[in-house]
């Protein structure tokens, strides 16, 4: 690809380095970036710098935080007997946008994968075992959610968790497994169709 100035091909080659953003795309945003105020430039360079300087991890929950202790986990609005427990920071996101869930998280920074040699002592297991700890200053824990992918490494980060977990005397539970709305059972595959059947509910017309 040739560039008519040195400055363009610079800008188009670390644009290009993003995930998802070839040199063609790349080439689009910079000349776009050219046609903006020079204020724009300047607000949207600060702001990645500010994300990359500025941007740390809760010492509680290790969910990204512009503070030591995140918004989530110093609010008094939430449930802190409740934690559920992620495998990353885009589960929180997720689970956020449903506007179903009021209580704290633990993001582990991962699963368990022996193949890629993932191990316990890889993962934020120890914090989220302190934090079960019984202190006459805070409100005890009464449930673990295990909200972790339905694969063989969420599934034994499960076990694991549940395992250290037990002698806490903790509630534990995991998110329910089943068939999406909209999804058609004959393309379900046989592990989550079989776990859906098993863990029925009873059915309502109210």
């Amino acid at each position: 690809m040739n560039f008519p100035s040195k400055l363009i091909e610079d800008a188009v080659n670390e644009i290009s380095k993003l995930p998802g953003i070839g040199k063609k795309t790349a080439l689009r945003l910079s000349l776009h970036l050219l046609k903006q105020d020079q204020s724009f430039a300047t607000s949207l360079a600060q702001a990645i710098i500010d994300l990359r300087t500025r941007t740390t991890y809760c010492t509680v929950c290790h969910n990204l935080s512009d503070t030591p202790v995140c918004s989530i986990c110093s609010s008094p609005k939430r449930d802190h007997s409740v934690i559920c427990v992620v495998e990353d920071i885009p589960d929180v996101l997720a689970i956020e946008n449903t506007a179903q869930y009021t209580g704290l998280y633990h993001v582990l920074g991962g699963v368990i994968s022996p193949m890629q040699g993932i191990g316990p002592d890889n993962l934020h297991l120890d914090s989220l075992l302190r934090r079960t700890e019984v202190d006459s200053n805070k409100e005890p824990v009464r449930e673990i959610i295990l909200a972790l992918p339905a694969t063989m490494e969420g599934d034994t980060t499960a076990f694991y968790l549940s395992r250290k977990l037990k002698p806490t005397g903790v509630k534990i539970t995991t998110i329910a497994r089943g068939v999406p709305v909209g999804g058609e059972l004959e393309f379900t595959d046989e592990i989550t169709l079989g776990r859906s059947i098993l863990t029925r509910t009873n059915y309502s017309t109210e």
